[in-house]
């Protein structure tokens, strides 16, 4: 590969916090490697509609605690056709452009792939996603920050249903993955916790309920992933409630709130070092990979894999929930 001059940086889908560390590093670091970095706003809409900045270390300066991202993003529909990849691609050649560091998640990594295989350039993504689903990397940027603010919001709960006797199903991110709902799910004592990645059987769920109403147990907190196959926090309190009527059932959805803030030490860390990493792997020779993290070392994964592999779910955590929920 030829000396790239020119490094685009975009951030895509859905905004984590953390995002705006690792465009920080990207464009720091390419600025001492001698790169110029353009900023590319609103993800690939912007780069069809030719959104695009120089930057400078000061466009960076005091944004590594931010949450959200600078350079904005947005999910692009017409970047996924022919014509609108096409006017993508005039747009890098017209501020030239020569590689790209794309951060984003499974569907910002997507769309690369499907870009690449009709341009040749070269490209390297970093995991910027709250729900930690991507192969690849042991963590992702963000997944830290929205599990403790989820943590944080489960705990004010159980305050108020420990006053009131109430159970509570509360309802976190994560789609297509349970990772934010498992993990912020055990570190707050839930009763049960609900993810995509397994089936849920509401009739144990109701036993167990059943079971500890019987024994004086009277609060309940049950922590739901939006894309459980059951349903939200509605339908498993629907069920909940039909089957207990005298019970006290509230639900609290936690939405949003999930994505904002400042990103945790831990985020910060993991965005600063992809994002040196991705810049040092272009001028490597890297490309259509992407950077993670696995057992502290920095790897680099192609895009293609990342597609195509779902990750399992801990067997040994969700026999330890059964057992630390008696």
């Amino acid at each position: 590969m030829n000396r790239i001059k020119n490094v685009g940086v975009l951030t895509s889908g859905g905004d984590s916090p953390g995002m705006n560390a690792a465009i920080r590093a990207v464009v720091r670091t390419g600025i001492y490697s001698g790169l110029e970095i353009f900023g590319i706003r609103r993800g690939y809409q912007g780069m069809i509609e030719g959104d695009i900045i120089k930057m400078e270390t000061t466009d960076v300066s005091n944004i590594i605690q931010r949450g959200g991202t600078i350079l904005k993003t947005a999910r692009s529909k017409e970047f996924m056709t022919d014509e609108g990849m096409q006017k993508a691609y005039e747009q890098l050649c017209k501020h030239n452009i020569e590689a790209l560091v794309l951060i984003g998640g499974d569907g910002t990594f997507r769309g690369a792939v499907k870009f690449f295989d009709r341009f040749t350039i070269p490209a390297i993504g970093i995991p910027g996603t709250i729900d930690k689903d991507l192969t690849g990397t042991d963590f992702t940027i963000g997944f830290d920050t929205a599990v403790n603010t989820a943590v944080e919001a489960i705990d004010k709960i159980r305050d108020t249903a420990e006053a009131h006797d109430r159970l509570f199903v509360i309802e976190v991110m994560g789609r297509d993955a349970g990772y934010i709902a498992l993990n912020s799910g055990i570190a707050c004592g839930a009763e049960d916790i609900l993810i995509p990645e397994q089936i849920t059987e509401i009739e144990e769920m109701l036993c167990k309920i059943d079971c500890d109403e019987r024994r004086k147990k009277t609060v309940h907190i049950i922590v739901v992933a939006e894309g459980d196959d059951y349903g939200g926090a509605k339908e498993v309190k629907a069920a909940i409630v039909n089957r207990f009527p005298f019970k006290d059932v509230r639900t609290c959805v936690l939405g949003h709130i999930q994505r904002g803030g400042s990103p945790s030490y831990a985020d910060r860390v993991l965005a600063s070092r992809l994002g040196y990493s991705a810049v040092s792997g272009l001028l490597e020779g890297y490309t259509q990979v992407m950077a993670g993290i696995v057992h502290n070392d920095v790897v680099f994964t192609p895009f293609e894999q990342l597609i195509k592999r779902q990750i399992p779910v801990n067997k040994d955590m969700l026999e330890m929930i059964r057992v630390l929920a008696v």
